[in-house]
């Protein structure tokens, strides 16, 4: 299959989900994202709950074969079985001879999802019914779930009840249509299956190595009904579910359901040490005592009913071998909570089944799938990510999971076929990646080469790039969308105009503080407009600013967002050897564009040695933060541009958000007089260059689609990231000003 064919594809995949389940999913997710917010807010120091149990995570998995030994004792102690799979045959081929043929309930679990469980059960002869009112709706839809913790979030009210009335054959009469009732059809029929089951089989949220207790965190009762009423019960869950003690689950407890869906504690945490203590549960025998106190599961009975027999199923199934592996390893401390997804613009717009693999989905999908299934199965949808960072505070145990996406990018690039012109477009391109690697990935990993050619041939690049054979030459063979409009390059660089108008205007002696202006890329050959009013901002507020020809040289951001890592590394060494020559003379490095400053703060600490990422991010700012550090500090801002109530649209960068600067962006504003609405949109979808990619348009403008109905009727609109003003630009058709530009001298 060709590449246009294969993009077209994806596009019209893409397309589809967007009308069919993008609406469904949007409210859902967004609905967790904000709940998750209020959540934690209530919580006394979240970000130490966090790094707590992140600590937990990590001992447990370093001490993790320890750990399994405790846990096979404890468990044996107790008369009760534990196995590890090597594999999903192995655990399916063990869970089936245990079911052998019988009434099978199950509860919520990614992990017999990842295994197909029920479908090998179902191939033994057994009758499996998931009692999850999502999963359920999904298995007589027969689909996968689109979501780790709200499989069915894809579906609508109406989409439910016309799938009851189908699949039950029910009349007008008879038909559910609103919630209530929906939910009282399902648990009427949930609840004769399981009077039925001679099994019950769940997932496990965490184990205890100390005592062989389980907790099932649920949304619903019917994970305690599957484990209490059949006198078997199979627990079946990953390896990395382990943690070393029973005290240990109390950050997660606090943490699991408000990352989730955004509830202080779900509807219902069990915690059980199986076998239970209380008889299975016989429907026919009403009259009968459930136990006589003082017998087993009476009173303070702790001792495992005699009737019960419990197998506990540990799967490997590639996740050793993750722990060995130091870039996917962060992916076991994952606790299955979905806040990566639902804090993502991309999965909220289409859903696991556009982002996700063969059972996981969202961001963190990227790790799971790359090592249970392999990097094929990865490879799918690792593009969506774009690496935004807007899930890495989301996620209640820490996981860079940019990083990971990362990654598994570079090994999908490493792994690809070299084409027939690979040799000569390598020889060609001043990266160092391997041949194979994708045409669109290799343009824009290298568009510090491009905005040096475009700025030396401009105009004639710029009128070259508007040409119709042109553009469609770009998209059917690098995949960059007709639609969108491409960059028009400045002749005269930022470097050639601070150098043609005799460099700095502040003299040493009268300077507040000194600053080396980097020329980030688009900047110096873009936004040129944008690095000027950043010069005159800082001169206006007393700082000696220079900008050396010797610093306008690429981060590495663009190669490290298509997966080439070593093209990046090398990039991010010469740029910290351009900058902490400055730092070292005392000087302050203010940048324009946040993900420049996000790759000094978060990625150079794996591309350039642990000491000089330090330095560089210690003494790096982004330039409006830069600037309300100034004020602060007794700058008078009376040379800058006052607002005088003017009215002004405000949209952050998502990593600007991440890194926590929006604020200081706002502050400045309002100190300068300006009136102030702020996005309420946290991503704008273009993402660098993932908007001008042919098969994610689509999607990229749905994104941002939100910022056209907040802004719409916005007279003037500010963004501080470079894909962010070229995304409004689309949206709503008049230019985004970067904060700067309105506040600088005029």
């Amino acid at each position: 299959m060709s590449k246009p064919d294969s993009r077209a594809e994806k596009a019209a995949r893409i397309a589809h989900l967007l009308e069919t389940e993008g609406d469904a999913v949007a409210e859902n997710t967004r609905g967790f994202n904000f709940a998750r917010y209020d959540a934690t807010e209530d919580l006394d120091d979240y970000e130490a709950l966090k790094r707590e149990a992140r600590a937990i995570k990590e001992d447990a998995i370093e001490r993790l074969p320890e750990l399994l030994d405790d846990l096979r004792g404890a468990v044996e102690y107790r008369g009760g079985h534990l196995y590890v799979a090597e594999d999903a045959a192995d655990a399916n081929a063990y869970v089936s001879e245990v079911v052998d043929g019988a009434n099978v309930v199950k509860s919520k679990s990614m992990t017999t999802e990842e295994l197909e469980l029920n479908e090998a059960l179902e191939a033994d002869g057994a009758h499996v019914t998931e009692t999850d009112l999502g999963e359920w709706v999904l298995q007589l839809a027969d689909e996968a779930p689109s979501h780790i913790v709200g499989p069915a979030i894809h579906k609508s009210r109406e989409g439910i009840a016309d799938l009851f009335a189908e699949t039950f054959d029910l009349g007008d009469d008879e038909r559910p249509e609103t919630a209530e009732e929906l939910t009282r059809f399902a648990r009427e029929r949930l609840l004769a299956e399981i009077r039925e089951a001679d099994v019950g089989v769940t997932g496990a949220n965490f184990l205890t190595a100390d005592s062989g207790s389980m907790a099932l965190v649920t949304s619903e009762g019917n994970a305690r009904k599957t484990v209490v009423v059949p006198d078997t019960h199979v627990a079946v869950a990953g390896v990395e579910k382990v943690v070393p003690t029973v005290e240990d689950l109390a950050p997660f407890v606090e943490l699991i359901g408000r990352s989730g869906t955004g509830q202080d504690v779900t509807s219902y945490v069990s915690l059980f040490t199986p076998p239970t203590p209380s008889p299975p549960v016989d429907f026919d025998d009403a009259d009968t005592p459930m136990a006589e106190p003082g017998t087993a599961a009476g009173d303070g009975a702790s001792e495992p009913h005699p009737d019960r027999e419990f197998h506990l199923v540990l799967v490997d199934n590639g996740r050793l071998a993750m722990r060995e592996d130091e870039d996917l390893k962060e992916t076991l401390y994952c606790i299955r909570c979905g806040a990566c997804s639902n804090s993502c613009g991309n999965f909220q717009s289409v859903g696991g089944h556009a982002f996700g693999g063969e059972t996981y989905s969202g961001g963190i999908a990227t790790g799971w799938e790359a090592g249970v299934e392999g990097l094929d199965t990865a490879a799918e949808f690792n593009d969506l990510c774009t690496g935004c960072t807007r899930c890495v505070p989301a996620c209640p145990v820490e996981i860079d999971i940019p990083w990971i996406n990362t990654v598994v990018r570079d090994r999908v690039n490493r792994g690809a076929d070299p084409g027939t012109f690979d040799p000569l477009v390598e020889g060609l391109t001043p990266d160092d990646e391997p041949a194979g690697l994708d045409p669109a990935k290799r343009l824009f990993g290298n568009f510090e080469t491009l905005a040096r050619l475009g700025s030396a041939t401009a105009p004639l690049s710029n009128w070259g790039a508007t040409l119709g054979p042109v553009r469609a030459a770009m998209d059917r063979w690098l995949g960059v969308a007709r639609e969108r409009e491409l960059p028009a390059f400045e002749r005269e660089t930022l470097v050639d105009w601070f150098e043609s108008r005799g460099g700095p205007r502040v003299s040493e002696g009268m300077a507040r503080r000194e600053a080396v202006l980097y020329p980030d890329v688009y900047t110096n050959h873009v936004a040129v407009d944008r690095g000027r009013a950043a010069v005159r901002t800082l001169e206006a507020l007393g700082v000696r600013v220079t900008v050396p020809a010797s610093a306008a040289v690429g981060s590495g951001r663009a190669p490290l967002s298509q997966g080439m890592i070593e093209t990046a590394r090398g990039k991010a060494e010469r740029c910290v050897d351009a900058l902490l020559p400055a730092v070292d003379a005392g000087r302050d490095v203010v940048v324009i564009e946040p993900s420049d400053l996000a790759a000094f703060d978060r990625e150079y600490d794996r591309l350039v040695r642990d000491d000089d990422a330090e330095r560089l991010a210690a003494n790096s700012y982004e330039v409006l933060e830069y600037v309300f550090g100034l004020l602060e500090n007794g700058a008078d801002p009376g040379g800058l541009t006052a607002g005088d109530g003017e009215a002004v649209a405000y949209h952050a960068h998502c990593q600007q958000r991440t890194l926590g600067l929006e604020g200081h962006t706002v502050a400045v504003l309002d100190r300068l007089g300006y009136d102030v609405t702020t996005s309420e949109t946290e991503c704008c979808g273009m993402a660098g260059s993932f908007g001008y990619k042919s098969e994610y348009y689509a999607l990229s403008m749905d994104v941002g689609e939100p910022l056209v109905e907040q802004f719409g009727d916005a007279g003037r609109v500010l963004a501080s990231g470079t894909s962010c003003g070229e995304q409004l630009d689309a949206l709503l058709g008049e230019p985004a000003e970067h904060p700067v530009e309105a506040v600088a001298p005029e």
